[in-house]
């Protein structure tokens, strides 16, 4: 992997959305929808669209079923442990007990983390708008973000 920031290649920004597939989108909803606060933005067709802060979930309906291996995408929440208690209750198979990755009913797997511990940051207005706006991070957080010249303080 190359480290070279010259002008001539795109910087990645971040991320817009990701994409599932699920079998039943119907069903998908109400899944994801006993586990987080879903905001549907809209659906065209097979395809629903699920707001999270800036960025969004969009699902595909497939009518299959497929598991994946290694491939998972980190969901940041507010409260991890509520997160994972509603994914237990909704019948989510765990990879390990007390673990915090599961697969949804269709294979896809996500993997649960915490706002406050990880080096993700959404700015003030972003979390104003999703009623988050007194998060914090963790000192371990904070510390990374400082080794990246993102946080002061």
């Amino acid at each position: 992997m190359s480290n070279d920031t010259s002008q001539s290649k795109a910087r990645a920004v971040g991320f817009n959305h990701i994409a599932l597939e699920v079998g039943d989108l119907d069903a998908a909803l109400e899944f994801y929808g006993q586990i987080f606060e879903v905001k549907l933005r809209g659906r065209h067709g097979k395809m629903a669209f699920i707001d999270f802060g800036d960025q969004f979930l969009a699902v595909a309906e497939t009518g299959e079923t497929h598991r994946d291996g290694e491939r998972h995408f980190g969901l940041v929440v507010d409260d991890q442990a509520k997160a994972l208690a509603a994914a237990k209750a909704a019948g989510a198979e765990f990879l390990q007990e007390g673990g915090n990755t599961f697969y949804d009913p269709w294979g896809n797997m996500f993997q649960i983390v915490q706002y406050s511990e990880i080096q993700f940051l959404k700015t003030a207005p972003v979390l104003e708008s999703m009623g988050l706006g007194g998060l914090e991070k963790s000192a371990g957080a904070l510390e990374e973000l400082r080794q990246k010249g993102i946080a002061t303080g």
